[in-house]
Protein backbone atom coordinates (compact mmCIF):
# COMPACT_ATOMS: atom_id res chain seq x y z
CA UNK A 1 0.00 0.00 0.00
CA UNK A 2 1.43 3.37 -0.99
CA UNK A 3 1.38 6.42 1.22
CA UNK A 4 -0.40 9.47 -0.20
CA UNK A 5 1.90 12.44 -0.05
CA UNK A 6 -0.19 15.10 -1.74
CA UNK A 7 -0.94 18.09 0.46
CA UNK A 8 -4.29 19.64 -0.52
CA UNK A 9 -5.08 23.13 0.72
CA UNK A 10 -8.73 24.01 0.24
CA UNK A 11 -9.66 27.69 0.23
CA UNK A 12 -13.30 28.54 0.72
CA UNK A 13 -14.05 31.56 -1.41
CA UNK A 14 -13.98 35.05 0.04
CA UNK A 15 -17.11 37.15 0.59
CA UNK A 16 -19.24 37.04 -2.53
CA UNK A 17 -22.14 38.96 -3.95
CA UNK A 18 -25.28 37.39 -2.51
CA UNK A 19 -27.38 35.18 -4.79
CA UNK A 20 -30.71 36.57 -5.93
CA UNK A 21 -33.61 35.11 -3.96
CA UNK A 22 -36.06 33.11 -6.03
CA UNK A 23 -33.66 32.74 -8.97
CA UNK A 24 -31.20 29.93 -9.68
CA UNK A 25 -27.69 30.72 -8.53
CA UNK A 26 -25.29 31.45 -11.36
CA UNK A 27 -21.69 30.42 -12.00
CA UNK A 28 -20.50 33.94 -12.74
CA UNK A 29 -21.55 35.33 -9.33
CA UNK A 30 -18.45 37.31 -8.30
CA UNK A 31 -16.76 38.28 -5.09
CA UNK A 32 -17.97 41.44 -3.42
CA UNK A 33 -15.54 44.40 -3.18
CA UNK A 34 -14.71 43.23 0.37
CA UNK A 35 -14.14 39.71 -0.98
CA UNK A 36 -11.72 40.96 -3.62
CA UNK A 37 -9.75 42.63 -0.83
CA UNK A 38 -9.86 39.42 1.23
CA UNK A 39 -8.46 37.49 -1.76
CA UNK A 40 -5.51 39.90 -1.92
CA UNK A 41 -4.97 39.44 1.81
CA UNK A 42 -4.72 35.65 1.33
CA UNK A 43 -1.76 35.90 -1.03
CA UNK A 44 1.01 35.72 1.57
CA UNK A 45 -0.58 32.76 3.37
CA UNK A 46 -1.22 30.79 0.17
CA UNK A 47 2.18 31.54 -1.35
CA UNK A 48 3.80 30.20 1.84
CA UNK A 49 2.40 26.74 1.00
CA UNK A 50 4.55 26.78 -2.20
CA UNK A 51 1.95 24.93 -4.26
CA UNK A 52 2.88 23.20 -7.48
CA UNK A 53 -0.56 23.96 -8.89
CA UNK A 54 -3.62 26.09 -8.18
CA UNK A 55 -6.90 24.38 -8.98
CA UNK A 56 -10.38 25.81 -8.60
CA UNK A 57 -14.05 25.27 -8.99
CA UNK A 58 -15.08 26.85 -12.30
CA UNK A 59 -17.43 29.19 -10.42
CA UNK A 60 -16.15 32.76 -10.57
CA UNK A 61 -16.11 33.50 -6.83
CA UNK A 62 -13.77 30.55 -6.19
CA UNK A 63 -11.50 31.45 -9.11
CA UNK A 64 -11.32 35.09 -8.00
CA UNK A 65 -10.31 34.02 -4.49
CA UNK A 66 -7.19 32.09 -5.57
CA UNK A 67 -6.20 34.15 -8.61
CA UNK A 68 -4.09 36.76 -6.75
CA UNK A 69 -2.01 34.00 -5.11
CA UNK A 70 -1.66 32.13 -8.40
CA UNK A 71 -0.42 35.31 -10.09
CA UNK A 72 2.09 35.90 -7.28
CA UNK A 73 3.37 32.34 -7.83
CA UNK A 74 3.47 32.68 -11.63
CA UNK A 75 0.83 29.94 -11.96
CA UNK A 76 -2.41 29.73 -13.88
CA UNK A 77 -5.65 28.78 -12.14
CA UNK A 78 -6.82 25.46 -13.57
CA UNK A 79 -10.54 24.80 -13.21
CA UNK A 80 -11.99 21.34 -12.71
CA UNK A 81 -15.75 20.93 -13.14
CA UNK A 82 -15.88 18.33 -10.37
CA UNK A 83 -14.77 21.00 -7.87
CA UNK A 84 -17.91 23.10 -8.34
CA UNK A 85 -20.20 23.72 -5.39
CA UNK A 86 -22.99 21.34 -4.41
CA UNK A 87 -25.61 21.08 -7.14
CA UNK A 88 -28.36 21.16 -4.51
CA UNK A 89 -31.35 21.55 -6.82
CA UNK A 90 -32.49 24.39 -4.53
CA UNK A 91 -33.21 27.96 -5.58
CA UNK A 92 -31.86 30.61 -3.18
CA UNK A 93 -34.65 31.49 -0.75
CA UNK A 94 -35.27 32.97 2.67
CA UNK A 95 -35.68 29.45 4.07
CA UNK A 96 -32.40 28.11 2.64
CA UNK A 97 -31.07 27.29 6.11
CA UNK A 98 -34.06 25.05 6.90
CA UNK A 99 -33.62 23.24 3.59
CA UNK A 100 -29.87 22.77 4.11
CA UNK A 101 -30.46 21.53 7.67
CA UNK A 102 -32.85 18.93 6.25
CA UNK A 103 -30.30 17.90 3.61
CA UNK A 104 -27.53 17.45 6.17
CA UNK A 105 -29.87 15.32 8.32
CA UNK A 106 -30.92 13.27 5.26
CA UNK A 107 -27.74 13.05 3.19
CA UNK A 108 -29.11 10.53 0.67
CA UNK A 109 -32.01 12.83 -0.28
CA UNK A 110 -31.79 15.02 -3.38
CA UNK A 111 -33.96 18.04 -4.18
CA UNK A 112 -35.50 17.89 -7.66
CA UNK A 113 -32.76 17.23 -10.20
CA UNK A 114 -29.98 18.12 -7.73
CA UNK A 115 -27.41 15.80 -6.21
CA UNK A 116 -27.62 14.47 -2.67
CA UNK A 117 -24.93 15.27 -0.14
CA UNK A 118 -23.88 11.62 -0.33
CA UNK A 119 -23.38 12.03 -4.09
CA UNK A 120 -21.41 15.21 -3.44
CA UNK A 121 -19.17 13.35 -0.98
CA UNK A 122 -18.42 10.74 -3.65
CA UNK A 123 -17.65 13.50 -6.19
CA UNK A 124 -15.37 15.27 -3.70
CA UNK A 125 -13.59 12.01 -2.87
CA UNK A 126 -12.95 11.33 -6.55
CA UNK A 127 -11.52 14.85 -6.94
CA UNK A 128 -9.19 14.25 -3.98
CA UNK A 129 -8.05 10.95 -5.51
CA UNK A 130 -7.44 12.64 -8.87
CA UNK A 131 -5.35 15.35 -7.17
CA UNK A 132 -3.28 12.71 -5.38
CA UNK A 133 -2.74 10.82 -8.64
CA UNK A 134 -1.90 13.85 -10.80
CA UNK A 135 0.16 15.75 -8.22
CA UNK A 136 2.02 13.22 -6.05
CA UNK A 137 4.51 14.63 -3.55
CA UNK A 138 3.19 18.14 -4.18
CA UNK A 139 1.05 20.79 -2.58
CA UNK A 140 -2.17 21.72 -4.36
CA UNK A 141 -4.18 24.87 -3.55
CA UNK A 142 -7.88 24.57 -4.40
CA UNK A 143 -10.37 27.43 -4.76
CA UNK A 144 -13.55 26.03 -3.31
CA UNK A 145 -16.93 26.45 -1.61
CA UNK A 146 -18.31 25.65 1.82
CA UNK A 147 -20.44 22.60 1.12
CA UNK A 148 -18.07 20.73 -1.19
CA UNK A 149 -15.16 21.59 1.09
CA UNK A 150 -17.07 20.12 4.05
CA UNK A 151 -17.93 16.98 2.08
CA UNK A 152 -14.28 16.67 0.88
CA UNK A 153 -13.19 16.69 4.51
CA UNK A 154 -15.70 13.91 5.20
CA UNK A 155 -14.44 11.94 2.17
CA UNK A 156 -10.90 12.27 3.57
CA UNK A 157 -12.00 10.86 6.93
CA UNK A 158 -12.37 14.11 8.87
CA UNK A 159 -15.42 15.26 10.79
CA UNK A 160 -17.64 17.94 9.30
CA UNK A 161 -21.31 18.49 9.99
CA UNK A 162 -23.94 21.08 9.18
CA UNK A 163 -22.85 23.32 12.04
CA UNK A 164 -19.24 23.23 10.80
CA UNK A 165 -20.35 24.05 7.24
CA UNK A 166 -22.85 26.71 8.30
CA UNK A 167 -20.34 28.60 10.45
CA UNK A 168 -17.34 28.30 8.13
CA UNK A 169 -15.93 31.78 7.53
CA UNK A 170 -15.35 33.35 4.13
CA UNK A 171 -12.55 32.93 3.28
CA UNK A 172 -11.30 29.86 5.12
CA UNK A 173 -8.30 27.54 4.62
CA UNK A 174 -8.28 23.81 5.41
CA UNK A 175 -5.58 21.22 4.70
CA UNK A 176 -6.58 17.74 3.56
CA UNK A 177 -4.42 14.69 3.14
CA UNK A 178 -6.48 12.15 1.17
Amino acid sequence: MSVVTTRIVFVRHADSVRPRLGEPDYDQRPLSPAGLQQAEELVERLVAYAPAVVLSSPQLRAVQTVTPAAKALGLEVITWPELREWESGLVPSDDWETLYTYSWANTSTAHGTGESLDQLTVRAGKALARMAQEYPDATVVVGSHGTILSRALIAAGHHADWDFCRTMPMPAIYEVMP
